[in-house]
């Protein structure tokens, strides 16, 4: 496991758009972390980093939202309305998560038992006793072991 700490939402936004500018196809991010603790901005910096110059806000109500201007699409996914992981099949899931681009998935704590094991887990954290926007960002990456 990897931890970085930023001190920023510009902060978090700029790590994730470095780890967006080096994902390759068949990448699967699955953020996990507490409200307001920046998975949002994470995301829109990871998209940033794909290429991506396009609005990009969370799908809380659509579930997925796609975008395909960047150097390799991404299939962006916030399950925080889904109580039962069969739910998600629905979205065409499975086709993103193998298909030619990169998925990124807010609240992937709740369909936990789908998402594949090759999967990259980021965790956002509140410090704020280092400051109201200060964020450990945990990463660990299930298929190598860091």
């Amino acid at each position: 496991m990897k931890v970085f700490e930023t001190e920023s939402p510009k902060g978090t936004f700029e790590l994730a758009k470095k780890m967006g500018e080096t994902c390759s196809a068949g990448t699967v991010i699955a953020l996990s972390g507490d409200l307001g603790t920046g998975k949002t901005v994470f995301a829109k910096g990871f998209a940033a980093g794909l290429g991506i110059t396009g609005l990009v806000s969370s799908p809380t109500y659509t579930i997925v939202q796609q975008y395909d201007d960047g150097r390799l699409p991404l299939y962006h996914f916030d399950v925080y309305r889904i109580n039962d992981p069969s739910e998600i099949e629905e979205t065409g899931f499975d086709d993103c998560i193998s298909g030619a681009g990169v998925t990124l998935i807010e609240w992937a704590d709740s369909i936990r038992d789908i998402i594949p094991e090759k999967a990259i887990w980021i965790t956002l954290e509140k410090d704020i006793e280092k400051g109201f926007d200060h964020r450990k960002v945990k990463v660990e990456d299930e298929h190598t072991g860091d």
